[in-house]
């Protein structure tokens, strides 16, 4: 445990040095365009400064940039980057290219710093999680240790760029792994705690945001709070449902938008910034002018109505947002919707302050921190990490705005899930056929474990082998894939569909030069649900099983055929569990006890089997008695007219039994009175 601990250490020092490249990386990017957009938010004369055109130049050149470096080289460098850790648990078992981490802090650089509307976090989230994935695969780490690692590097992610290790701890367990289990816990706390050491330590010891220090003065400001949230609700959800609709339209049209995607995407952006320079990049320093109430004058010019400018900073930071994301570039939407939260916030509480009936007055600084952490509740459906970020990222030291922070953020999540079941990370998984299980639910599969149905000791294959034994082997068994081992280590896997492909004669062509490599697989340990959501995403067939200690040693298959025999295995767990419930309530009813009861002739029970009757809910068989004979009866058993079965139940179980035993039968007998069984004692043997 100990030496797993200081692999967790080391994955935060090292999450911390790709966070440092990451910040150092957006600098050097916006000073080197300084020169071109150092007037971008000064107006001389009443006309925009001509500097102010080159941004239809650098934005457009940073998405496209971007773009080419996830499509030439990694296309899982592309997008917010929490989605893509979270595909890597949930389908590869927490194995990530190493490039994918440097690749991130290229493209995100490249995004950001041109004036691309997107945050820094969803991409360390990523670029942590590849470091705990590299540092699991050179220690020949199994599954279970990978995801430990993969999510601690993703939590310190978060706990580097904002210094704030217990809130990255909180992310990783609620949005990246959807489970609070004890078992990953400790290396996610040890990991964030190592990142934002490090960070802090290399690019400096300030917080990301700060606030001032706000308070509730009456228990009538929670139903502005209320109202607040109800109306972020309304943004978030127009923010994801737009985001939603611009992927899933680049993405049906990909071949065809190829490099126009980025491009028309940048120009978009470019267009806003240009309206609005505010939305230029990640939006921090307004989002932390929102805070401190600093752009409240800016915004207005000196005056004026506030809160329909900030409404309209808001709808534009989260359409140029969705551009940007959409894009094909690398972004994220974390500090977007901090963003959007508190120009909602400082903007709602501009608009009700006139008309607000308290002794005391609002203050758009606390409604700007707590619709901050609101909007995040709503668009990445993490309200513990929401209500925990406020704390850590400002540096608040007292709990004066807990309960207001605790109502937006639930009743935000509570309403969202109605309107918009999924979060702005799910919904990305979604589209590529991965269903996240949040905490709590229970899938019928996901009791029952792959080494429990998986075919042991299965064939096998050698890269040298010639594909038309192997095809003539597969022909035999009616299988339609074997893994390929060499000297006792799995390599890869054939498919009939690989030796298609080929399109070589099989009589001349190997294995090695046909099959996949390094393919996906799972442990023993693995979940059947877990497993079949990996081959629905791949579209395959089956997979193989390697050990959970050595992940090179294959020790089974799983495929189709397995999983409908864990179907039946869960189905029966079930039932079991079902049965064990009801049994366990029985026995807990006041009113529940034995009882006897006779056969009727005639009736529905007389002749068949115990199975074959249909037995009212709320009772236990637990013997029948027959002529001097005592039956312990199973669903085999064969019901005679006049049998006395003895039964546990409540009474009205009882009186059930009773009315359908002797509803039809040629002599309605079927309960017993207390002296018929004192004739019966009488008459049993013994």
């Amino acid at each position: 445990m100990g030496g797993f601990l200081a692999l967790s250490a080391v994955v935060g020092v090292g999450v911390g040095l790709g966070a440092a490249a990451l910040v150092f990386g957006l600098e050097a990017i916006e000073t080197l365009l300084d020169p071109l957009l150092g007037g971008l938010d000064q107006i001389e004369d009443g006309l925009f400064k001509p500097s102010r055109l080159w941004i239809f130049v650098t934005v457009p050149l940073g998405l496209l940039a971007a773009w080419w470096v996830a499509r030439r080289f990694a296309p899982e460098v592309s997008g917010d980057g929490v989605p893509e850790a979270t595909a890597a648990l949930v389908v590869h078992g927490g194995r990530i290219r190493g490039r994918v981490g440097p690749l991130k802090v290229l493209a995100t650089a490249l995004t950001a710093g041109s004036g691309g509307s997107a945050g820094r976090e969803g991409p360390i989230v990523q670029i942590g999680a590849s470091v705990g994935s590299w540092i699991s695969r050179r220690f020949n780490l199994g599954e279970d240790e990978v995801r430990s690692l993969v999510a601690a590097g993703a939590g310190a992610g978060i706990g580097a760029s904002f210094n704030a290790p217990i809130a990255g701890m909180l992310f990783a367990l609620e949005v990246i792994l959807s489970s609070f289990s004890a078992r990953h816990m400790s290396s996610v706390v040890v990991a964030s705690v190592a990142a934002a050491i490090t960070t802090q330590t290399i690019v400096g010891e300030e917080l990301a945001l700060s606030a001032g220090s706000y308070s509730m003065e009456s228990f009538a400001e929670l139903i502005p709070y209320a109202a607040m949230a109800i109306v972020i609700v309304a943004v978030g959800f127009l923010f994801l449902q737009l985001l939603d609709a611009l992927e899933r339209f680049a993405h049906e049209r990909e071949q065809r938008l190829s490099w126009l995607r980025p491009v028309t995407a940048g120009l978009i952006v470019a267009g806003l910034i240009f309206v609005e320079p505010r939305l230029f990049g990640t939006g921090q320093d307004v989002t932390n002018g929102l805070l401190l109430q600093e752009q409240i004058t800016e915004l207005t010019g000196g005056g004026g109505q506030v809160w329909w400018v900030l409404v309209i900073l808001a709808l534009g930071k989260a359409v140029a947002t969705s551009f940007t994301i959409s894009s094909g570039a690398s972004g994220g939407a974390f500090m977007p919707s901090l963003f959007m939260g508190a120009a909602i916030g400082t903007g709602f509480a501009r608009l009700f302050e006139p008309i607000w009936w308290g002794d005391s007055p609002l203050a758009p600084g606390a409604f700007a921190v707590v619709g901050m952490a609101a909007m995040f509740a709503v668009v990445g459906r993490a309200p513990l990490t929401a209500i925990l970020i406020v704390f850590e990222v400002t540096g608040a030291r007292d709990y004066e705005l807990i309960l207001p922070l605790m109502l937006a953020a639930t009743l935000g999540t509570f309403l969202a899930e109605r309107f918009h079941p999924e979060s702005v990370y799910t919904q990305a998984l979604k589209r590529k056929g991965i269903t996240v299980r949040r905490a709590g639910e229970l899938d019928l599969l996901e009791a029952v474990d792959v080494g429990t149905v998986m075919t042991r000791d299965p064939a096998t294959v050698g890269p040298a082998d010639l594909l038309v034994g192997v095809d003539r082997d597969l022909q035999a068994r009616r299988s339609h894939g074997v893994p390929v081992v060499q000297e006792g280590n799995l390599v890869g896997i054939v498919t009939v569909s690989d030796m298609t492909r080929s399109g070589t004669p099989l009589e001349a062509t190997t294995v090695s030069e046909v099959m996949t490599p390094r393919p996906v697989t799972v442990t023993p340990s693995t979940p059947v649900s877990t497993a079949l959501e990996r081959m629905s995403a791949l579209g395959v067939g089956r997979l193989p099983v390697v050990d959970d200690v050595s992940p090179a040693t294959l020790v089974g298959m799983f495929g189709r055929e397995e999983a409908v025999k864990a179907y039946h295995e869960g189905l029966t767990a079930r039932t079991d569990r079902q049965l064990h419930r009801s049994r366990l309530a029985q026995r807990t009813d006041p009113g529940a006890g034995y009882y006897d009861f006779r056969i009727p002739p005639g009736s529905m029970a007389d002749g068949r089997q115990v199975r074959e009757v249909t037995w009212p809910e709320g009772s236990t068989l637990v013997s029948i008695r027959r002529n001097r004979r005592v039956l312990v009866p199973n669903g085999d058993t064969r019901l005679l007219a006049d049998d006395v079965v003895t039964a546990f139940g409540t009474e009205s179980s009882k009186r059930r039994m009773i009315e359908r035993l002797n509803a039809g039968a040629d002599e309605p007998t079927a309960e017993i009175a207390l002296e018929d069984l004192r004739v019966l004692d009488e008459d049993s043997p013994g």
